[in-house]
């Protein structure tokens, strides 16, 4: 125990105030730096760095500030309009997620012909499409040095450098115009079909 005449002078009590207050101080940074006094050094340095230099104190400030939580992006629905539309006038999405295993080949058959037949009427009003390689299937065809590779896709045993000689499976297609006019303000461009209520 200190002596009584310490305690009783009003700068000692001052003195050992401060003094304990620099220390519980000192003990929290050790705690905070996890005991590491690397940390504790760049902490100090940083701080009076940010004390002589504004532009490196507003190069911090940002750094100290609350983060806010990473939002998820929005979808789009940009990519889905045709589908909405295949769906809209051929109900293509309602036959690719049914479960056809019940239904006789002749149904499914009746089925396939109006929605084909819907679709390809969709298709041909807002898409004007154009066949990648002009020259009919099965022909053979010449595929140039430095062709697209999205465009022509090779098969078969592919060896060696371009050009290639081959038959054409499948002619491709390309998008020469897209005809959609533009979404309604608000409307909600995820869905591809409203629910339907009947009302009684």
């Amino acid at each position: 125990m200190p002596p009584e005449y310490l305690m009783t002078e009003p700068w000692m009590i001052v003195l050992a105030t401060v003094v304990a207050l620099i220390a519980l101080r000192l003990l929290m940074v050790l705690i905070l730096a996890g005991g590491d006094v690397a940390r504790i050094k760049v902490a100090i340095r940083a701080s009076l760095r940010i004390l002589r230099n504004k532009d490196f104190a507003d190069k911090i400030e940002p750094l100290l500030a609350p983060s806010e939580p990473a939002r998820a992006p929005k979808l789009s629905g940009v990519p889905l309009r045709m589908l909405a539309l295949l769906q809209r006038e051929g109900r293509l999405v309602d036959f690719l997620l049914e479960d056809i295993d019940a239904y006789s080949n002749d149904q499914v058959g009746a089925a396939v012909r109006d929605i084909h037949r819907q679709c390809q009427h969709a298709l041909k009003e807002h898409l004007v499409l154009e066949p990648v390689l002009p020259s009919a299937e099965g022909d053979t065809v010449e595929v140039p040095a430095g062709f697209d590779p999205s465009a022509i896709q090779l098969t078969g045993n592919v060896t060696g450098q371009p050009p290639f000689r081959g038959a054409l499976r499948h002619h491709g297609w390309r998008a020469k115009d897209i005809k959609l006019a533009p979404l309604p303000t608000g409307q909600d461009d995820l869905v591809l079909h409203p629910a339907e209520v009947e009302l009684p």
